[in-house]
């Protein structure tokens, strides 16, 4: 009889990884690319010499050919206290989520979780605690851990209020608007029961999420179990899911983790193992899989002096302008990647002091989810200087109208708030169209489009004098018209700085 056993193989991660010691807790980033991992009583690790069981933090990189490479202990300023800890990868692998509560400079405050972000150097900062209001109240189990979502707005824990206990439950707390979190508050019944849920893990669609518990019915003491988020509440989920053999053994099964793509499952093993416990992938089956999303890489550039950036990246859902997620750019060569679930329209730019950026719109709400795509898109950001021109590419109008679409104003608020912050700055609006159609028809198409803007951000209280339009129908190319592409381009919205 075939079983899914005989069609999914667990794959060792090899040497390079594994040792005749105990490695646990893979996490994996969303390109699959990077690896963190726990190695125990390693000789390498920080309190080898006066901490029993050691835990300390290591990593991997996967090479061009999917090879990875030899395991790295982290250093400095990671892997300061007695146990150490990955639980959370940004997509853009700029930050990462780390056990205990860190603050002042790296001292150790105890249980809780902080947050690391790489610095210029390409090294990691200091770790910042996360302000959990009353966290302690709800962490006073044996053990503790957490991770994000990948929009960094909720972050999932396990732990337990009860003194001294074993056994813990999921919750869900939210990010506030001065980056502190709300009060914990349980995932609900169909979550939680009696004895033990933890180690959680969402993937990068954002509803998909992953546990272990030892809910009855399962293989072993700890089985890993998949639900589905049903609301905004985190509170409402689907019934959880057994993943089955081989993902569960007769054992104590947690720790699980996924790439983008959601093809590969990273977990911890001890079957046919080099040492306590090895680092193995597993390949999932359609129905353990998350909704498809679609991985955005790309580099943030100076588009006066394309010179690479570091910048705090923000995407918008179009047309109501919600934040459906944030990240930071390289600070050496300007790099990110975010991801995006389907069934939605984004507005996605970078953010940097003295830059105006030209964000970029990705209209994913029509799209089939065909599956797992990764696509390239750079970000231009604008110093803020005379005669700088910024493209407006989240600017709309139906077919052969000037009527400013809804979706427009996320975009054009963003002129009129660079307008208040700079009250000396003076700007033309200008439209450009294709070469279809006569030169009068795009010349009066084209002026239209352009009044219409300059009226919308004359609505909202900016001065008359300090803005002009014009259309300049198809005379500004800045690509050729022969092709679709070439087209697109050069239908467009600008404004050019003409005083500052």
């Amino acid at each position: 009889m075939i079983t899914a056993s005989t069609i999914i193989k667990i794959e060792n991660l090899g040497v390079n990884i594994n040792s005749d010691l105990g490695e646990l807790r893979p996490t994996v980033s969303a390109d699959g690319n990077l690896l963190f991992f726990i190695c125990e009583n390693h000789p390498a690790n920080t309190k080898y010499n006066s901490v029993p069981n050691s835990q300390d933090i290591w990593y991997s990189e996967r090479d061009s050919n999917g090879v990875w490479q030899e395991a790295r202990h982290l250093k400095y300023p990671l892997n300061t206290s007695q146990y150490n800890a990955v639980y959370w990868i940004s997509p853009d692998k700029n930050r990462i989520l780390i056990r205990g509560a860190f603050g002042n400079g790296g001292a150790y405050f105890g249980k809780g979780v902080s947050l690391c972000t790489r610095q210029a150097d390409g090294r990691w900062g200091e770790p910042e605690m996360l302000y959990i209001k009353k966290y302690n109240k709800y962490d006073r189990g044996q053990v503790s851990g957490a991770t994000l979502s990948p929009d960094m707005k909720a972050l999932v824990l396990y732990m337990s209020p009860d003194p001294g206990s074993p056994n813990n439950d999921l919750f869900v707390c939210f990010r506030e608007p001065d980056g502190s979190w709300t009060e914990p508050k349980s995932l609900g019944k169909q979550i939680n029961f009696p004895g033990n849920e933890m180690t959680p893990y969402i993937a990068s669609d954002g509803v998909t999420m992953y546990f272990s518990s030892d809910k009855p019915g399962g293989i072993g003491d700890n089985d890993i179990y998949m639900t589905k988020r049903l609301d905004k509440t985190w509170t409402k989920w689907s019934t959880p899911v057994n993943l089955g053999e081989p993902i569960n053994t007769e054992g104590w099964d947690a720790f699980f983790t996924l790439d983008a793509g959601g093809e590969y499952a990273y977990l911890t093993s001890n079957k046919d193992t080099y040492g306590e416990s090895d680092i193995v992938r597993v390949k999932l089956l359609e129905r353990e899989k998350p909704d498809p999303v679609i991985l955005v890489s790309g580099n943030v550039y100076n588009a006066k002096t394309k010179e690479p950036l570091s910048a705090s990246l923000i995407y918008e859902t179009l047309p109501d302008g919600v934040e459906a997620g944030n990240g930071i750019s390289n600070p050496t060569d300007g790099a990110f990647k975010i991801v995006l679930p389907y069934d939605k329209n984004y507005s996605i730019r970078a953010s940097a002091d003295k830059f105006f950026a030209i964000s970029e719109n990705l209209n994913l709400d029509s799209m089939i989810k065909a599956g797992y795509k990764e696509i390239h898109k750079d970000l231009y950001l604008v110093p803020i200087e005379i005669g700088q021109v910024v493209r407006l590419n989240n600017v709309f109008f139906d077919f052969d109208k000037w009527d400013l679409r809804p979706e427009s104003f996320v975009e054009l608020d963003r002129v009129v708030k660079l307008l208040k912050e700079n009250p000396k700055i003076e700007i033309e609006m200008s439209a450009h169209t294709d070469s279809k159609g006569s030169d009068e028809y795009n010349f009066r198409l084209s002026d239209n489009r352009a009044r219409s803007v300059m009226e919308y951000i004359l609505s909202k209280g900016i001065d008359a004098g300090r803005i002009t339009s014009k259309g300049y129908g198809e005379s500004m190319p800045v690509s050729e018209n022969e092709t679709d592409e070439g087209r697109q381009l050069n239908r467009r919205v600008e404004f050019k700085i003409l005083k500052n």
